[in-house]
């Protein structure tokens, strides 16, 4: 799969209904030629490539830059298969909003329907909570999930597509995952990130960079309660003067306290933290502590373990083990394909043309006037 960023700013509003029954329209041919041509899989692939996913979105004409692409084109899809799932052996789940947070049960539903083995339907119902617990835990980098769907094949093949929102700055992030890409559902497992800018600060725990921290964080996780209370204390203690950290941890063993004076980032996010007062965050570390979670992916996956919670294991392991979590924005590149002057990076030409070919050929063989069939051609060149 190919790593690309795709250029979007929040939008709101509704897709008009004349727009929405047209994509759907559209998007049924789609389907129905990629899936006969490339198979359910390789379709569940493709949306989990930015790049396409995006492309497929503007031939369905819709704005290729505007946040409104996911959320309308995952509906329109839904809606253009719609009593052909079975037939398509392709499913999708989810949606906006409120729909994102029914999900699971849909993925059951359709299970009990296609009579499919109960542990089979777990495992996909496991990953869609995974991957929104993930996006909004693990990498913080102020987008808050409001959408969530999730494709997949009745061979077991899915892809997640979900989008967060951005009040401040008013932009959107998209972030894709394929089934076959994830190795470790909280070790770098995105096909992709769009997004409009990149943020300065993000505490990015599925970093490679941020092994360490998820290694401490498990361990911490597994020791009593008042050992990481008394930690998280000893962070708070010192966190307004976090550049001069030096302290000797009760007993004999010398803690070796993060020095971070004359480092990048000068800001830290320890200095505006105060983790002391959050009555339930004691209440989630009571919880954790009791049943010591043997992975970092079992810590995640526990009920009420949430952003605040992993941000403070990081903080901990950081401040007073030493280790170092990543600050980087995981969204890379600002454009789907690169820039003719190679900024923000050179064109990826095989990319761009494997995907306009792919959506061209498709857009050919569709049952559809062959009005509508130029125009959906034009929109696919003009991006």
């Amino acid at each position: 799969m190919y790593r690309g960023i795709a250029t979007f700013t929040l939008d709101y509003g509704k897709c008009p209904k004349w727009l929405f029954e047209r994509m759907v329209r559209l998007g049924r041919e789609m389907t129905r030629v990629l899936v006969e041509e490339y198979g359910p899989d390789e379709f569940i692939k493709r949306i989990a490539d930015p790049v396409w996913f995006q492309s497929l979105g503007t031939v369905l004409a819709f704005d290729w830059n505007a946040s409104g692409l996911t959320t309308i084109l995952t509906a329109a899809l839904k809606e253009a298969i719609r009593g052909q799932e079975r037939e398509l052996e392709i499913f999708i789940c989810g949606g906006k909003g409120k729909t994102s947070r029914k999900t699971p049960e849909q993925i059951h539903e359709w299970g009990e329907r296609l009579y499919l083995p109960a542990e089979y339907t777990q495992n996909l119902e496991y990953n869609s909570r995974m991957a929104a617990k993930v996006d909004s835990a693990l990498v913080q980098d102020g987008y808050q999930i409001y959408h969530h769907s999730f494709f997949f094949s009745r061979n077991g093949v899915w892809s997640v597509v979900q989008q967060g929102m951005n009040i401040a700055d008013q932009t959107a992030r998209r972030y894709h995952w394929f089934s076959e890409n994830v190795h470790e559902l909280v070790e770098e497992p995105h096909t992709g990130i769009a997004s409009q800018q990149f943020q300065k600060y993000v505490l990015n725990l599925t970093a490679k960079q941020s092994g360490n921290t998820r290694k401490i964080s498990t361990e911490l996780a597994q020791q009593g309660y008042q050992t990481l209370k008394q930690d998280l204390e000893l962070m708070r203690k010192h966190s307004t003067e976090f550049s001069k950290m030096a302290a000797l941890k009760q007993g004999n063993d010398q803690l070796t306290l993060l020095k971070l004076e004359g480092k990048e980032p000068m800001w830290h996010p320890v200095a505006e933290e105060d983790f002391s007062r959050s009555k339930y965050l004691d209440k989630i570390f009571a919880k954790i502590s009791y049943y010591k979670p043997t992975t970092y992916e079992k810590l995640l996956a526990l009920e009420g373990v949430g952003p605040k919670t992993m941000r403070a294991l990081a903080l901990v392991s950081e401040v007073i083990y030493g280790a170092r979590p990543s600050y980087e924005d995981p969204a890379r590149y600002s454009f789907a394909h690169g820039g003719k002057d190679e900024i923000p990076y050179p064109v990826d030409r095989e990319t761009y043309d494997h995907t306009i070919e792919m959506l061209a050929k498709a857009v050919r063989q569709t049952k559809i006037p062959a009005s509508e069939k130029n125009r959906a051609l034009h929109r696919l060149v003009k991006k």
